[in-house]
């Protein structure tokens, strides 16, 4: 029985390789150099680290820009907001989200359902297993999860037939 997992993950290492190339942009460039920006990376959050308000966007900035030259979706962060920290600088955190909770699960689920495909849907922890009698039908449910519009970036990976 065909069947496919639908999945929302990010790679960390990209993610790493992005904070390097910030952090080696912040000690290199001259508007940069000097102040108190970082960002570091711990478990699935990012901590960002700036002098102002002005300087906490450059760091947006760099960020979203490393991570589209690493091939890393923006979507897959969430920003929280800044908070005060040591010295009058401000403290960030971005949250790197990873898997599909269970209010998305059940509602792609819901919509499937909905199509009245003859495929099953299964929530396996932080993803969905579905499974169908025909290629067809799978494909067809890909493109109907395509259709909704979600924000979280998602990938269709173990096709197996």
């Amino acid at each position: 029985m065909p069947s496919f997992d639908v999945v929302s993950k990010t790679n960390i290492d990209e993610v790493d390789n992005a904070v390097n190339g910030i952090m080696r942009e912040v000690r290199q460039r001259f508007d940069l150099k000097g102040t108190m920006c970082s960002i570091e990376r711990s478990t699935n959050i990012l901590t960002i680290t700036a002098d102002n308000p002005f300087f906490l966007q450059q760091m947006h900035d760099l960020l979203y820009k490393y991570c589209d030259r690493r091939g890393v979706d923006s979507r897959f962060l969430d920003f929280k907001s800044p908070q005060d920290a040591t010295k009058g600088s401000l403290r960030q955190e971005v949250s790197i989200l990873q898997g599909i909770d269970q209010p998305l699960g059940k509602q792609i689920i819901k919509m499937i359902k909905g199509t009245k495909l003859k495929v099953q849907v299964a929530i396996q922890g932080e993803e969905l297993r579905i499974k169908g009698k025909n290629r067809d039908d799978l494909q067809d449910a890909i493109k109907s999860i395509k259709e909704m519009e979600i924000t979280l970036p998602l990938q269709y990976i173990n096709f197996r037939d």
